[in-house]
């Protein structure tokens, strides 16, 4: 596949821009392109057949690696944000960001001097938290653009309270709890705990305020002029109501519980992201008032139909019957409200004998969770409030008024309604170029197409269930196939990929799955998984005490004639079909030799004793892909000295390791130009004087959610590249089985060495990142033309390549 060139300006109906927006909400501002660019390096050259690559230049004053700390943390707000001025020719420096005063204060004059010269300045990491929170703003930023579908834009809005939610359960969680231990440290920012707690409320009442308003003023009317109506229960019309009143009786009603307050009746148990009514009645006769709680269902649908096309929230519905659960009462109020709590898990792998067993414990006690936020409706009863937070145990500061209704998350569903015009034009995958060109009567010869070459597939504009999941289907019913080693992370509920494992087991196959039960939030799905495959035959393990095993792997080994030979697929992304067709992610089928046994040493490492930590084509996470990493960062600052050319690209989901970033400013400071392509959090400052000028960061958020991760080195001349699973993250790197696999196709290398720089390139849609740690997005070129997508560019060329084929 030949990467398309964008085109400025272009009439397609699938361009996709934002207008220019005055800094009214977010202070943000759209801009034209960002600085210019240094040209380095050449177009993939041909595969030596062996690995080259520069002896690494250690850095002098680096005696020691930066220890990576507590991921607690969050940036203060700094600085407004500017628009840049388009770039000049390739040929021109890049840029470097003009600063705030607080924060070109941390970095005085020579302070970084360079790439061999002492300790690189405080200051120089960006906090993770605020970053996650300015990667859920970008989300935010795509519900607010006018010229996104109009129902994509509700499940952006969506997607930015379900993020929040996890935020709030897994990283505040954690971070509360390590300060009430005491064990909370300084984060790599330079900022303590209890700050970064009190920074993480204000800026996510700001968010959270701003998605609100997002909803009523913006995506609320354009849904009505589009026939589209969410109301309130006084909004609906008789006939309406009426239609509501059965549906209440017939299928709400039962399945409601009130639980009354008092002296008798303790309160109750309030179940985290639950929606709930609090409830004050009074007793005609005593004339005395009670609290009752009544939870919202999660069973039925977040917003109930109440004439085609109209739509109104469960809880209203409920509101209006409530004289019906508290017969004899009256109802003086009711109030919606959500309870968000830590539903972090934490197994002690090291003291258990049966992790399976464990976790299934924890999975029962996450429901008891502390709480860490508490989603009230704006016209609480302050009596209620008060009732509610001293129950609860929680601060003011946790304490969100927000108008209703409440748990945006429900607008997933009216996303999913049947208005094809008001979404993305519709997109079916096609099968991956490299397994077309084998003639087959049905399905592609999966096998007979490895065998000619290696295939490289990029989900979701290559079809998963015409490639991935073929290829263990074909090896499951192939009488030749003697074994199947499988890595399972996330899969989908009727999973085509768990059938075809259990199909190999029952036909005498021997078959291995290594099941990560620890997936956060699938723990659940993974252990049903596990016993699954168990009661087929298969051996199923668990991966490694004390690490997840987050690695995208599979191995099939054949028997063909006297010989064994074994085919490989490493990935980027989950054996999941149906996030398949929305991730962005990239694979790599082979049946090099090297691969295969490769991947046979990593799944006996897995599923064994053994304790290989050097590989031929992979680099693996715990120990060896850091290193890796960074000697090849460093190899490039020889190259660059050497006058040959040198570049760094990464694509990568959030990179927060201090020492490879450390390793990509000093390349930097060495004149080596970096380019990082990150979807959510990145700590890197760009465009520092000193220390950053010739590092880029951009992220593209869009139909497609970004998942692959790609490294590609410009190794003198001839790009070395790299493709896998590992994010550069603490946890990645230090606590996870990871993998990432060379690739040695020339075109392959071309290929996705042209993606990355398609994704930086200032005639793109994207956001740049500026040192100050503020996004800015440049959707528009100089002279107002919206810049194309690269989502979208890179359909169009699978439908330009489609007709191309059928034209032959």
């Amino acid at each position: 596949m030949s990467i398309p060139r964008p085109v400025s300006g272009s009439a397609d109906p699938a361009e996709r821009g934002s207008e220019q927006k005055p800094a009214v909400r977010s202070g943000v501002r759209t801009g034209s392109g960002a600085g210019g660019r240094v040209a380095a390096g050449k177009d993939a050259g041909k595969e030596s057949g062996k690995e080259v690559r520069p002896r690494a230049v250690p850095a002098r004053g680096k005696g020691r690696s930066v220890e990576p700390r507590s991921d607690a943390g969050t940036e203060p707000e700094s600085g407004a944000r500017t628009d840049a001025k388009p770039g000049s020719a390739a040929e021109s420096p890049r840029a470097a960001t003009a600063l705030p005063a607080a924060v070109t204060a941390a970095f005085p004059s020579g302070a970084s001097g360079g790439a061999e010269e002492g300790e690189l300045p405080q200051g120089r990491f960006l906090d993770r938290e605020r970053s996650w929170l300015a990667f859920n703003e970008r989300v935010l930023e795509l519900a607010e653009d006018p010229d996104i579908p109009l129902l994509e834009r509700a499940k952006f809005l969506a997607i930015f309270a379900s993020n929040l939610d996890e935020f709030f359960m897994v990283r505040v969680a954690g971070l509360k709890r390590r300060i009430a231990t005491g064990v909370a440290q300084r984060s790599a920012s330079g900022l303590q705990p209890r700050e970064v707690l009190d920074q993480i409320w204000r800026r996510s009442r700001e968010l959270m305020a701003r998605h609100a308003a997002t909803f009523q003023q913006e995506v609320l009317p354009d849904l009505a002029a589009e026939g589209i109506e969410l109301v309130r229960w006084p909004d609906l019309a008789e006939t309406e109501q009426a239609r509501l009143h059965t549906l209440f009786r017939q299928q709400i009603f039962p399945v409601l519980t009130p639980l009354a307050v008092d002296p008798a009746h303790p309160f109750p148990y309030i179940s985290g992201l639950s929606l709930n009514l609090a409830v004050v009645v009074r007793n005609p006769v005593s004339g005395h008032k009670h609290f009752a709680r009544v939870k919202v269902p999660q069973s039925l649908s977040r917003f109930l139909e109440a004439s085609p096309q109209r739509y109104v929230p469960l809880e209203d519905v409920m509101g209006a019957h409530l004289e019906e659960l508290f017969p004899g009462m009256e109802v003086l109020a009711h109030h919606a409200f959500r309870v968000t709590r830590n539903e972090d898990l934490e197994v002690e792998e090291d003291d258990t004998e049966n992790i399976l067993k464990a976790l299934e414990k924890e999975l029962m006690r996450r429901r008891f969770g502390p709480p860490v936020r508490l989603e009230v409706e704006e016209s609480i009863d302050p009596y209620i409030l008060d009732l509610l937070v001293r129950e609860l145990n929680i601060t003011e500061a946790e304490v969100f008024p927000l108008p209703g209704p409440l748990d945006l998350t429900g607008l997933f569903g009216i996303a999913d309604l049947d208005r094809p015009e008001l979404k993305y034009p519709k997109f079916v995958a096609g099968t991956a170029r490299g397994l077309t060109d084998v003639e087959s009567a049905t399905l592609p010869d999966i096998f007979g197409a490895m065998r000619e070459r290696d295939v490289l597939l990029h989900h979701p504009y290559d079809s998963f269930s015409t490639s991935v999941q073929a290829f263990l289907e074909q090896a499951a019913a192939d009488p030749h196939v003697l074994a199947i080693k499988q890595t399972l992370y996330r899969t989908s509920g009727d999973s085509p990929i768990v059938d075809a494992l259990i199909d190999a087991a029952e036909s005498g196959k021997q078959v291995l799955v290594l099941v990560e039960i620890k997936a956060r939030f699938d723990e659940q799905a993974n252990i049903k998984w596990a016993r699954k495959l168990e009661e087929s035959g298969c051996h199923v393990v668990y991966g490694l005490v004390g690490l997840k095993t987050h690695c995208k792997l599979s191995l099939v080994v054949r028997q063909e004639g006297d010989t064994l030979r074994r085919y490989s697929h490493v990935g980027t992304g989950n054996y999941h079909p149906k996030t398949a067709r929305l991730y962005e992610d990239l694979g790599l089928l082979t049946a090099d030799p090297q691969v295969g046994a490769d991947l046979s040493d990593l799944f006996n490492r897995l599923s064994g004793y053994s304790r290989r930590e050097s590989y031929r084509r992979l680099l693996t996470a715990p120990r060896g892909l850091r290193d890796g990493l960074v000697a090849r960062i460093n190899g490039e600052i020889a190259h660059h000295r050497a006058g040959r050319p040198a570049f760094v690209r990464i694509k990568v989901n959030s990179i927060v390791d201090e020492v490879v970033i450390d390793a990509l400013y000093r390349a930097s400071q060495a004149g080596v130009p970096v380019d990082v392509w990150v979807r959510g959090i990145c700590a890197i400052r760009p465009g520092v004087p000193g220390l950053s000028e010739n590092v880029r960061v951009r992220s593209i958020l869009g139909r497609f959610l970004e998942h692959s991760r790609v490294f590609v080195f410009g190794n003198g001349g001839d790009p070395e590249v790299w493709i896998g699973s590992a994010d550069m993250m603490h946890r990645n790197l230090d606590r996870r089985i990871e993998a990432l696999v060379r690739v040695t196709d020339p075109a392959h290398r071309a290929e996705l060495n042209g993606l990355l720089e398609l994704g930086v390139s200032d005639e793109t849609d994207s956001w740049h990142l500026g040192g100050d740690g503020t996004w800015t997005r440049h959707a528009q070129d100089a002279e107002g033309r919206p810049l194309r997508h690269v989502q979208d560019l890179l359909i169009d060329s699978r439908r330009r390549n489609r007709g191309s084929a059928a034209a032959r």
